[in-house]
């Protein structure tokens, strides 16, 4: 399938951020509503005052530069217009009382970059998701109220800099409570709740972090689970201690275009950059590239399986990632997550991978996604690679679904690579903000990682391999040098220092190896040589 590219952006695919890709429906937890017990007599209804906005902003608490506008709305007459600024995220919240150990379905309508619908407060895991979209889109989400929570606190919020956002149409289904919230200091505050992966297109750029550590609800310093920290081991996946990890493109977008036998010889992992999505939800398809096989004078099927053969002579580890900016591949159901487990697993048989690489850019079901992940690692044994590449906000809290997935996945994990670029200014493990391009952005978002449950073994650096790779976030190699020792022995620091010394930190990521071709090879010839001599 031919992909159509523009100017590099975040990830993969090169193109200029842009976080979702319209044709992805996000896929995420239930949205069907399940009472429990404590509501079964309760009416269900939306709980919302005014989620249109025909009101005006009567009913919300909202911080920033908002309004209500006639145009654009979804329906009604009015809509919420909000704008973030440098150090706010223009977000509006209002309180509803609820009941407790009773399933609630939040949904709402909203357009624009980098926009949030969440609750806070709900006893449970607080839920987030988000879009990045020109037009009108759901957004969806659920959660169950804890054993004693009366009242949740909804939440629809921008990001830091980025330009106006609309919202209409906010509606929370389910059994009202008894009480009567007010909204609170503490649920007001415009704070990301992050817990939702925005997608490597439309990222925030630097210019956008706020200058204030205005530390998001949900952010990196969420607890660890002293467990989750512990109870694994890596499985045996015959790679060596610290590992490169690149991305190969299936496609050409103005790099160096690349047999998979020309990636250079310093990765030790080569991600095939991307499955495609089939009719059937959930199930995946690969096709080399017609345009990029005529461009390399001819490149067939065949070519493609003995360049992996070759790899894994060589002691390389080939994945194919799923995902990109413009994937649409979703796992919301029993059925998608059979389906993708059946399909990846022909694949694997096809051509030789050794496993796959989750680059779901346009929203991830944890519960399902890790339901096919297992079933295929299951059918693939014990050497199976399974790496994640999501965007920096996708793995800035706990609560989020893609860190969600990380640690449901954690027993058979290779290592999460986060795309520490297009992301613009964010919280550290620290509270703190800081800038992406530099080390301390980095070091910083790592620890989050880490102290989130994963293991130092299981985290890694992702950046662009040069400029064009990325609208932004570039560093060079001796800056990753850097971090990485950061990371392993406690030196070479910028202003944050993390907290503990993490020697097992498992390396680095780069988009993509053809960038890094048009670039002279600086991140295989200068991170790799400095991660394969790490001890």
């Amino acid at each position: 399938m031919a992909r159509t590219l523009q100017q590099p952006s975040h990830r993969r695919r090169n193109k200029i951020p842009a976080v979702l890709a319209t044709a992805t429906a996000l896929a995420l937890a239930g949205t069907g509503l399940a009472l429990s017990a404590g509501g079964a007599n309760a009416a269900v209804g939306n709980l919302v005052n005014n989620g249109g906005f025909d009101s005006g902003l009567s009913g919300w608490n909202c911080v920033g530069t908002t309004s209500t506008v006639s145009t654009p709305v979804h329906s009604g007459t009015g809509a919420l217009a909000a704008t973030p600024g440098a150090g706010d995220t223009a977000e509006c919240t209002q309180t509803v009382s609820v009941l407790p150990n009773t399933a609630y379905t939040l949904n709402g309508w909203v357009q624009g970059q980098y926009v949030y619908l969440g609750a806070r407060g709900t006893g449970g895991t607080d839920p987030s998701t988000w879009s990045a979209q020109s037009a009108w889109n759901q957004l969806n989400t659920s959660f169950t109220t804890g054993a004693n929570t009366t009242s949740v606190t909804l939440y629809v919020h921008g990001w830091y800099g980025q330009p106006t956002y609309y919202a209409d149409d906010i509606q929370l289904i389910g059994p009202g409570g008894t009480a009567t919230p007010t909204p609170s200091a503490s649920a007001t505050s415009a704070s990301p709740s992050a817990s939702a992966s925005p997608t490597k297109s439309a990222s925030p750029s630097a210019s956008a972090s706020p200058s204030q550590s205005a530390s998001p609800s949900a952010s990196a310093s969420s607890s660890p689970s002293p467990s989750s920290s512990a109870t694994t081991t890596p499985p045996n996946t015959g790679l060596p201690k610290h590992v490169l990890t690149g991305y190969w493109q299936n496609f050409d977008n103005g790099s160096t275009v690349q047999r998979l036998r020309d990636v250079q010889s310093a990765y030790d992992i080569i991600a095939v950059s991307f499955a495609d999505a089939t009719t059937t939800q959930g199930a995946i398809s690969f096709t080399l590239d017609p345009a990029l096989a005529t461009k390399l004078g001819g490149y067939t099927d065949a070519d493609f399986k003995a360049d992996i053969a070759a790899k894994h002579a060589a002691g390389k580890k080939v994945v194919l990632s799923i995902g990109g900016q413009n994937g649409a591949i979703s796992v919301g159901s029993s059925a998608a997550a059979t389906a993708f487990s059946d399909s990846a697993y022909k694949l694997i048989q096809q051509y030789g991978f050794d496993g796959i690489d989750v680059d779901l850019e346009n929203g991830v079901n944890a519960t399902y996604m890790s339901q096919a992940l297992h079933t295929l690692q299951a059918k693939v044994g014990s050497g199976f690679i399974l790496t994640m590449a999501p965007e920096t906000i996708g793995m800035y809290s706990t609560a989020g679904a893609y860190f969600q997935l990380a640690l449901a996945t954690k027993d058979i994990l290779t290592v999460v690579n986060t795309q520490f670029y297009n992301s613009g200014g964010m919280n550290g493990c620290d509270g703190k903000v800081y800038t992406q391009g530099t080390i301390d952005f980095i070091t910083a978002q790592v620890c989050t990682h880490i102290q989130g449950g994963l293991r130092p073994d299981q985290v890694g650096i992702g950046v662009p391999a040069s400029t064009k790779a990325a609208g932004g976030g570039y560093v060079n190699s001796t800056v990753v040098n850097n971090a990485l020792d950061c990371l392993a022995t406690g030196n070479h620091c910028g202003s944050f220092v993390p907290p503990a010394k993490w020697p097992t930190i498992r390396g680095a990521m780069t988009w993509s190896t053809n960038w890094d071709a048009n670039n002279g090879n600086d991140f295989s010839n200068n991170v790799g040589a400095f991660a394969h001599a790490m001890p």
